[in-house]
């Protein structure tokens, strides 16, 4: 199972899930506070991912300049910063324009709809 991780699964969750995981996660939440779009997140998770691959390098003696676990340390990071940023952007928009949205599920919002006269019921 060295696909994944290469020491330990438990390196592996430890340094990439919940390190580098919760690091994307704030990172996600503050660029949708700021109202950036979302392709700063993707450009600011290649910097995270080289800093989480140094982790597994100089603390675990992992492999530094690999692809493949730069690339599975990538897209764990890109999922948890995509996380945070929808779950922020749409706390901002049913909460700061609760007049025109309302929350339709956990990553998602929709136009509210208007009341209807008393005539029309």
């Amino acid at each position: 199972m060295d696909v994944i991780w290469e020491n330990s699964l438990g390196v592996f969750l430890l340094v990439t899930v919940v390190l580098g995981g919760g690091a994307a996660w704030l990172a996600g939440r503050a660029l949708a506070l700021k109202w950036r779009p979302f392709w700063y997140a993707l450009i600011y998770m290649l910097p995270l991912t080289g800093a989480v691959r140094f982790i597994h390098y100089a603390l675990f003696n992992g492999t530094l300049l690999s692809m493949h676990y730069f690339l599975v340390d990538a897209a764990v990071l890109v999922l948890s910063v995509s996380l945070g940023y929808r779950l922020m952007r749409v706390k901002q928009m049913t909460t700061q324009y609760r007049w025109l949205y309302e929350r339709s599920g956990p990553f998602s919002w929709r136009d509210r709809q208007a009341p209807r006269a008393a005539s029309e019921q």
